[in-house]
């Protein structure tokens, strides 16, 4: 079994190591070591990426997985049983994990101090934390555990994890405890704070966490999800929403304080003059239906319309169908390039047999579009296509 070096001292970043056995994988191999400090990704926490040294050759480790009690180290290549190697990590990768996870302690116990919140499920990604909570939390509720987080990593609180048996964890726990746990159990316990069990990497002192910043909660389920990040990973996320906030601020020439009412005005300003964009295209759609019925023939009942415009809005697209489709003997079909793809609308009276949704479904083996509808209503897309006009004179002409 391989010795894990990262439970014994979180910032050794490299070791010598013997290769014990290598085993072929889906998309590669994976390397067990006779120990290591590369941690496995587990427990909601990502793994250890670095490389494997023999000689003059280094072998890429992209990820780190835990099966049946053995650790495996991915790589490309193969590598003897028996070959002596350097195993170093990524510091700066371990170090934003172990920033991540901390932070995930400290706020799941704030929010368990502050709003008798449980930590229920917990996420890691490269660009994203996620906690989620046991029920619903205020935004003041939510202010005042990022604060509280905050003050525990400014008071730079020493960490230390260490093994015991289950009941004694139970004792020292100050959130909910896994009664189902038995035997020996790992606990990490930040003073005066957090204390549960987990096998994840963690800095020896909550200074070194920097800050957290909870970026955005969310209603999932009969709870919220609380999207975060710590340290480094989250000063370089405000430095860029700082920036695009300064650039808006400039576009719109306001202070960053004012962006908030500068965009609620753009809102309502944006919202009139959409409603009046859709009363002229309205007024639009009814002078040009009156003038396809006036110039269109009856044939065999049927007031066959083909439309086709490089400029047309989706808004006046269907304003014009609606108009069309108050005759009862219209059949219409309505081409419009929008947003860089061929739109089409399919109508059809009251007075017309057939169906609009076996009709579209030919038009889309022909445009190779997808779309459907109904029978008396039908619309779909196409990706661009120069003679898409040609193309659809001749199948509807």
């Amino acid at each position: 079994m391989t010795k894990r070096l990262f439970d014994e001292d979180v910032m050794c970043s490299c070791c010598e190591a013997v290769v014990t056995d290598c085993i072929a994988l889906k998309d590669g191999f994976g390397i067990e070591l006779d120990q290591t400090v590369f941690y496995p990704e587990g427990g909601g926490q990502l793994s250890d990426v670095g490389k494997l040294r023999a000689g003059d050759k280094f072998m890429v480790v992209s990820h780190v997985r835990e099966k049946d009690g053995r650790i495996l180290h991915e790589t490309k290549e193969a590598m003897s049983i028996g070959t002596r190697v350097e195993a170093a990590i990524d510091w700066q990768e371990r170090f934003d994990h172990m920033q991540q996870h901390c932070g995930e302690h400290l706020l799941s116990y704030a929010f368990w101090k502050l709003c008798g919140a449980e930590n229920i499920g917990f996420h890691m990604s490269s660009d994203m934390v996620t906690i989620d909570l046991s029920h619903e939390v205020t935004a003041e509720g939510i202010a005042r555990v990022e604060q509280l987080a905050n003050e525990h990593i400014q008071s730079d609180r020493p960490i230390r994890a260490e093994w015991m048996e289950a009941a004694q964890a139970a004792q020292k726990a100050t959130r909910k405890f896994n009664d189902k746990l038995t035997g020996a159990v790992r606990v990490v316990a930040i003073e005066g704070s957090d204390a549960c069990t987990c096998c994840g990497t963690h800095p020896p002192r909550t200074g070194m966490v920097g800050l957290v910043k909870i970026f955005k909660a969310e209603k999932h389920k009969q709870g919220t999800r609380i999207h975060f990040l710590c340290g480094r990973l989250a000063l370089e996320k405000i430095n860029r929403c700082w920036q695009n906030l300064t650039a808006a601020a400039q576009l719109l020439s306001l202070k960053e304080e004012e962006i908030n009412e500068g965009v609620t005005r753009l809102q309502a300003e944006n919202s009139e003059l959409r409603g009046r964009i859709a009363a002229l295209e309205k007024e639009w759609a009814v002078e040009r239906a009156g003038q396809l019925l006036a110039e269109t023939e009856i044939r065999n009942g049927v007031k066959d319309i083909l439309v086709q415009a490089e400029n047309l809005s989706a808004g006046a697209a269907r304003a014009l169908a609606q108009e069309l489709v108050k005759d009862t003997q219209v059949q219409a079909a309505i081409f419009y390039a929008d947003k860089g793809r061929l739109n089409y609308i399919l109508i059809q009276g009251e007075a017309v047999e057939g169906s609009c949704r076996k009709r579209i479904a030919a038009v889309n083996e022909l445009l190779n579009g997808r779309g459907g509808g109904k029978d008396n209503q039908a619309q779909g897309s196409a990706p661009w296509q120069d003679n898409w006009q040609a193309l659809v004179k001749k199948a509807f002409l």
